[in-house]
């Protein structure tokens, strides 16, 4: 009962920001992402009859705190499903996500241990069903299991049975790419979680910011239907912004913000004048992802590096959705 599976990160281009329920992990807001080659988690599982409880190892190192609780709760989740609750289950992932990149890990991570995981118990399930689950490791997780762009739709049921991903357009629909610009590694002082939790309860802005997201995504995805990468770009740059003013007006306020995330902002915003198509996008950090097309890539990946405070440029393509090896 052995299973190993890939799965890609993603970027937001609409943000999933706020829950409705954090125990199920059942977001506020439809969100939006492309599904990018360059980062990604493998990760086998073995469930096996001698075991007494679960093991976990990442690049090799044993996972003990509360990295292996999520883990082990989420396998006890899939056990659950599949009626198997006694069995427990040995687990070895590599990331390929550069830590200091600012692409959450927790993306192609919990995709692979769920793809993995239903594999190695043969669950006979289809990639909705697998989202679903999937979305209770981690929100973001859940559009990680197709590739291209794909949507996040928040559903309405309570038990969040129709709250997963659906595919929008596959990888190889456009090549459009995206810069990771790397800033800094330290530890965030607010957690996503909390600074999610802290907006929806706080921030006068937060209502507004939902209420304008329908209208986002329905642009957005005729912007993707047409190839419209200025489209496309203004929107995700524009999302992004909104979602961040929700978190300066929160009680008491916050930033993910470095003075470095601000020069990259305004570099980009002056390559765009300068002729250079190119949109920012940033989730809850301060590391930048900057969108463009692949005749600009050496001129922007250039300017970018020279900016003070840059550490690295890290460029991707649309990537696949979940594989297995």
């Amino acid at each position: 009962m052995k299973a190993t599976a890939k799965a890609h990160t993603n970027i937001a281009l609409i943000k999933y920001w706020g829950k409705r329920d954090e125990s199920l992990i059942l977001p506020m807001n439809n969100s939006l992402s492309l599904t990018l080659d360059g980062f990604y988690t493998t990760t086998t599982v073995e469930f096996k009859p001698d075991l007494t409880d679960d093991c976990f190892y990442l690049d090799d190192e044993a996972v003990v705190d509360t990295q292996y609780d999520r883990v082990s709760n989420f396998l006890k989740l899939i056990r659950n499903y599949a009626g198997k609750d006694n069995l427990f289950a040995e687990v070895h992932s590599t990331n390929h996500v550069p830590t200091a990149a600012g692409f959450a890990s927790s993306a192609s991570g919990f995709a692979a241990l769920a793809a993995a995981a239903a594999r190695a118990l043969n669950l006979n399930i289809d990639d909705k069903t697998l989202s679903t689950l999937t979305r209770q490791g981690s929100g973001s997780a859940c559009r990680s299991i197709y590739g291209g762009f794909v949507e996040w739709e928040k559903g309405e049921q309570a038990d969040g049975s129709d709250s997963h991903a659906v595919p929008i357009a596959p990888a190889n629909h456009w090549d459009i790419r995206v810069a990771a610009v790397v800033l800094s590694s330290n530890a965030k002082k607010v957690l996503s979680r909390e600074g999610m939790k802290r907006t929806v309860e706080t921030s006068p802005f937060y209502s507004s910011w939902v209420d304008s997201i329908p209208n986002d995504l329905n642009q957005i995805k005729d912007g993707i239907k047409n190839k419209d990468f200025e489209k496309v770009g203004a929107i995700a740059e524009m999302n992004c912004l909104k979602m961040h003013a929700t978190t300066l007006a929160a009680n008491p306020p916050f930033s993910y913000w470095h003075d470095t995330t601000m020069a990259v902002m305004h570099a980009v915003q002056e390559l765009r004048e300068s002729g250079i198509s190119a949109y920012f996008t940033i989730d809850a950090g301060p590391n930048v992802k900057v969108l463009y097309l692949p005749g600009d890539e050496n001129t922007l990946k250039q300017s970018l590096r020279e900016i003070p405070g840059v550490h690295d440029v890290i460029v991707s393509k649309a990537g696949q959705g979940i594989s297995y090896l």
